[in-house]
């Protein structure tokens, strides 16, 4: 697997609105996109700091995985996201290694990355994401 940087931290949020105020009227920070995944359940909002983002995750449905992590843990750090250089070959090298994958073939993120996740019971507690940007 070759890791080039940390793409996003993606932090779950109950409203995309409120949240977007604080980055923006707090830290200073420019929304620069926000986004619906649909097959995800979920709306994002995008801040870009240095190379990194913070992607800002809100449910559009009690049962989407975002909205069942907030009835669960509530607000807060939901994953980090690892850009790499070939998805399909990094998530079989880390299922050959041992690691639980939550996909196993990669799917549509985002930002129009290709994403794929890996289990935290693989990655002690931290839900991990790899993705690749294919128009680069």
């Amino acid at each position: 697997m070759e890791v080039t940087h940390i793409e996003h931290i993606g932090i779950a949020v109950e409203n995309l609105e409120q949240s977007i105020a604080f980055y923006e009227n707090v830290m200073g920070l420019k929304c620069y996109g926000i986004e619906e995944v649909q097959d995800q359940k979920v709306r994002t909002a995008f801040f870009k700091v240095g190379d990194t983002k913070i992607e800002l995750l809100e449910s559009t449905s009690p049962d989407g995985p975002i909205g069942k992590f907030v009835e669960k843990k509530g607000q807060g750090m939901h994953h980090i996201a690892f850009a790499v250089k070939n998805i399909e070959d990094s998530l079989k090298n880390a299922e050959e290694k041992g690691v639980k994958l939550i996909d196993t073939t990669p799917r549509n993120g985002a930002e129009g990355l290709s994403i794929g996740f890996l289990h935290p019971k693989s990655t002690n507690g931290v839900l991990t994401e790899l993705c690749e940007d294919k128009n680069k």
